[in-house]
């Protein structure tokens, strides 16, 4: 048989081939048939799976546990093969530039894409739902037998000023964490080998790769986003150290310029408002005490929503279904075990909106609250959008509509509401207080908020093996936040487990962005508004027209590239992070003023 022969054979072979391939293709047509049952589909499981994570996460026992793993399941699988369905439709020619969009946008709706095993993806469910589990049950024992709450320890971490107390209470709550190392690990793997299934990298590459841009284009502007920040934080860092060592004496600090975790007044170091009063040392007075007030107006958790909702109220939006104030859980049950990190839900994916969290008649409390209700009414302006344009235009948004409502919380909105009687005198100093309190909340959170991820990209890229997890957290920890842990590690520590977000599997990416969108979103209002002043001092309350901007870009969900929805909103087409450093410039400059002769930044440092 001669080489000729054997070629002109295959050619008709080849060419018939290529006949029915080219039949087989799927035209635009048959795609957008494809796109349109997936979501309808999956819009039904969503639905479903939302009942039953409600009632896990509200009544946490075995037989619930297991409901939430089988909707879980089921939802995953039909994700994981829609995803990889839409993956193989991408490789065809001729698709719409819409199209296409919409089978990335298929790519991207589980945050944890599975295997194509069924084996795989229920193990995969399983171990979400037990990381789950040993996070939201865990509790901290002390020597004497009694036991604490993460809710109870966090209270006790924020007034107390004892540096035993506080590194006891800091050392409990990471005792959770441990058992969640290996099944981490493992889960890390599954999900590793889920996103190469759907052509990404990894899941770190394919968390990225959800913003409208390739994942290596998104950590670079990650990192140009937060060098822009990064001089305020610097100021912030060097005069929060000097503080907390003039409190506590040089014997509690490390001497490397790093601050010990256990001392900001949060069980993670991610927010120190609870220290303001070691920070201030009492000289400067902020111009109202927004706790001290709801305390003497005897405000309930029910009041605190409501007068959440009042803002957006005051904006023209509608006021949310009796069946919000019907199903919510506001407040801790005393008789059963429930998730009581906040949370927001559109259970139906029309109009069944709810939170979940255990209210503290707090200030701080006041800011989550009116977070908590800008997911809701994210929710619902999006809720007549095609299953996957339903979500915002990038996850950072979701996160800082109910942020940027929240700084309008103004000395002049509470007199507007009745909760102060007069606009209250300000002057250089309390106008320095009122930053500083915030300051310590946005501001310091930053580093946090980027390396959470930035841990987790290392981890799911490989270079950061089981073993070497918490030395790789407190690393970044320490060169972004100039944070150190207060106490020696252990073998088979895993302190990364200790924050809800990492047993949890939801990126953080979305938090740091969040936190310089809700300035460039406030700074929008305010404008809409017609504001006239210092942006600190802005408050949108009342401004239909504002109401009405931020409506249509709530309503626009991820109907198109995030860029566009913002340069719709704001005229601009990328995060700016200098309406945050508008906002807290009077703070800088007295930041370097009395950093002045300091010896500011620490050991480790980028």
């Amino acid at each position: 048989m001669s080489r000729a022969w054997t070629l002109r054979g295959l050619i008709p072979l080849a060419l018939a081939a290529a006949t029915a391939a080219a039949a087989q293709q799927p035209d635009e047509a048959q795609v957008r048939e494809f796109i349109d049952a997936a979501g309808e589909r999956a819009g039904e499981l969503s639905v479903r799976n939302s009942r039953a994570q409600w009632v896990f996460q509200n009544f946490i026992t075995h037989d619930t546990q297991l409901m939430s793993v089988a909707t879980r399941k089921a939802l995953t699988i039909e994700g994981g093969d829609n995803a990889r369905r839409a993956r193989e439709y991408m490789a065809f020619p001729g698709l719409s530039d819409r199209t296409l969009r919409d089978l990335e946008l298929i790519r991207h709706e589980v945050s944890v894409p599975s295997p194509a095993d069924a084996d795989s993806t229920t193990e995969l469910v399983e171990i979400g739902a037990e990381l789950k589990s040993l996070y939201s049950t865990g509790k901290y024992c002390d020597d004497t037998g009694e036991c604490a709450t993460l809710r109870d320890m966090e209270l006790r971490l924020a007034n107390s000023r004892d540096p035993d107390e506080l590194l006891e209470l800091w050392r409990g709550w990471r005792q959770v964490s441990p058992p969640m190392r290996d099944l981490y690990a493992r889960q890390v793997t599954l999900a590793n080998r889920g996103a190469r299934e759907l052509g990404y990298r990894d899941l770190g590459d394919y968390w990225r790769s959800r913003y409208d841009m390739s994942g290596d284009a998104f950590a670079a502007d990650m990192e140009r986003y937060w060098q822009e920040a990064k001089p305020l934080y610097d100021a912030l860092q060097c005069h929060v150290r000097d503080r907390l060592e003039a409190f506590y004496g040089e014997e509690v600090m490390p001497g490397d310029g790093t601050i010990p975790a256990h001392l900001l007044g949060n069980m993670w170091a991610q927010g120190w408002s609870n220290i303001e009063d070691v920070v201030m040392g009492g000289e400067y007075r902020a111009p109202y005490n927004l706790t001290q007030i709801l305390a003497e107006r005897d405000m309930d958790a029910l009041d605190m929503v409501e007068m959440a909702e009042g803002f957006f109220t005051s904006l023209g939006l509608e006021p949310l279904p009796d069946t919000f104030w019907e199903r919510s859980l506001f407040t801790r049950p005393q008789d059963r075990e429930v998730v009581c990190h906040a949370s927001a839900w559109n259970v139906d994916a029309v109009d069944d909106l709810r939170i979940k969290m255990c209210i503290q008649r707090t200030g701080e409390e006041v800011r989550v609250v009116h977070h908590e209700l800008g997911h809701n009414y994210y929710q619902r302006a999006y809720n007549d959008q095609p299953f996957y344009y339903r979500g915002s235009a990038n996850p950072g948004f979701h996160e800082a509509v109910g942020d940027a409502i929240a700084l309008s919380v103004t000395p002049d909105y509470l007199v507007r509401i009745g909760l102060l009687d007069e606009r209250p005198a300000t002057s250089d100093d309390n106008t320095i207080a009122q930053l500083m309190k915030l300051a310590l909340d946005k501001v310091a959170f930053l580093p946090f908020g980027y390396i959470m991820d930035k841990w987790r990209w290392q981890v799911f890229a490989g270079e950061v093996g089981a073993d070497q997890y918490n030395d790789a957290w407190w690393r970044l920890r320490r060169e972004y936040q100039g944070v150190s842990s207060p106490a020696p590690g252990a073998a088979g520590d895993f302190d990364p487990g200790a924050k809800f977000h990492i047993p949890a599997n939801v990126s953080y990416s979305r938090y740091f962005l969040a936190h310089l969108l809700q300035f460039q979103f406030h700074r929008e209002l305010c404008e809409q508004a017609g504001f006239d002043g210092p942006l600190h001092a802005c408050s949108a309350y009342g401004s239909e027209r504002a109401g009405e901007a931020l409506h249509a870009m709530l309503g626009a969900g991820k109907s198109q590239p995030w860029q566009d929805t913002l340069e719709d909103f704001t005229g601009q087409r990328d995060v700016d992070p200098s309406a945050m450093l508008e906002y807290f410039a009077p703070l800088k400059a007295w930041l370097d003023e009395q950093n002045r002769g300091r010896q500011c930044g620490w050991q480790g440092a980028s």
